[in-house]
């Protein structure tokens, strides 16, 4: 299921992706986090039944952890993004260095309300600098001259010119993953959607009582935990619902519903239709 934003630590920190077919909703579960820029095609990022658009010469923002994408070619040429990976650590090393090397104050006061509602991710159009240096990346990656060196140059000029711009959607979400604490929990969260666990055992593994985590867990997610697991499950289950040929009660399975009566009446709360409903919808919508 997962495509080319699917990676680990031990991969390139910059990497061009080219698709020429546009091959549906894709899952992708990130290691890293993600700052990407469109170069011909569109872009689309779904959070439930909810999709944000990235267009040529738009960057865009994702959070370590799971997301659905689709990739839209343009007309007859494929669709081509650059797509830049980080870890916290990293971004740490980097802004230190960039502080002391030019007396940086480094802040992060912007906040909207496409922030607070798209927790992980962000789309920002690019501007004059930064479009001037991704032509200059992609020119880079052409000529196959690349390496780990260059790599790291490229990235501290990225951010660079990120930090430094005046406060936006893009500048705050980077920012804001320099919070090793908020790291640590998220991670936590990520790693066991799927997870037969429970909220007081995660509660316990993130050193918190009950009321405690349930108010952080509200502060990084907006809602309740039980409400989000839930749905992120839910999201997972209907992708793989037009994806796949796996049976109503696997795909229930496979997003921690081992009930399977019980995940059609969550599914068709959430959506108004069945799995099976919402599978010949959509499979057919496709088809035609």
């Amino acid at each position: 299921m997962d495509n080319q934003l699917s990676e680990t630590a031990h991969q390139p920190m910059i990497v061009k992706f080219s698709q020429p077919y546009n091959n549906g909703i894709q899952s992708h579960h990130l290691s890293r986090h993600t700052i990407g820029y469109v170069m011909r095609g569109t872009k689309y990022i779904y959070y439930g039944d909810v999709r944000y658009e990235v267009n040529r010469g738009e960057m865009f923002f994702l959070a370590k952890g799971h997301h659905y994408t689709e990739d839209v070619p343009e007309g007859e040429h494929p669709f081509e993004q650059l797509t830049c990976y980080y870890s916290q650590e990293m971004l740490g090393r980097m802004l230190s260095q960039l502080s002391l090397t030019y007396n940086l104050t480094i802040a992060n006061d912007h906040s909207c309300v496409h922030c607070r509602q798209a927790v992980g991710h962000a789309i920002f159009p690019a501007w004059g600098t930064l479009r001037t240096f991704f032509a200059s990346l992609n020119q880079y990656i052409r000529d196959e001259c690349y390496d780990a060196t260059a790599e790291n140059i490229k990235m501290m000029e990225l951010i660079y010119m990120i930090v430094t711009h005046p406060d936006c959607c893009i500048k705050s979400k980077v920012l804001a993953n320099i919070d090793t604490a908020r790291e640590t929990f998220e991670q936590l969260i990520y790693q066991n959607i799927f997870s037969d666990i429970s909220i007081e055992e995660l509660a316990s593994r993130s050193n918190r009582s009950m009321t405690s985590f349930k108010k952080e867990f509200r502060r990084h997610f907006f809602e309740p935990p039980h409400k989000w697991f839930i749905r992120q499950r839910l999201m997972h289950s209907r992708l793989l619902l037009v994806s796949t040929d796996k049976s109503i009660s696997e795909v229930g399975c496979e997003c921690s519903f081992p009930n399977t009566s019980h995940f059609i009446k969550l599914f068709k709360k959430q959506y108004g239709l069945t799995p099976a409903a919402y599978r010949n919808k959509h499979v057919a919508g496709r088809v035609g």
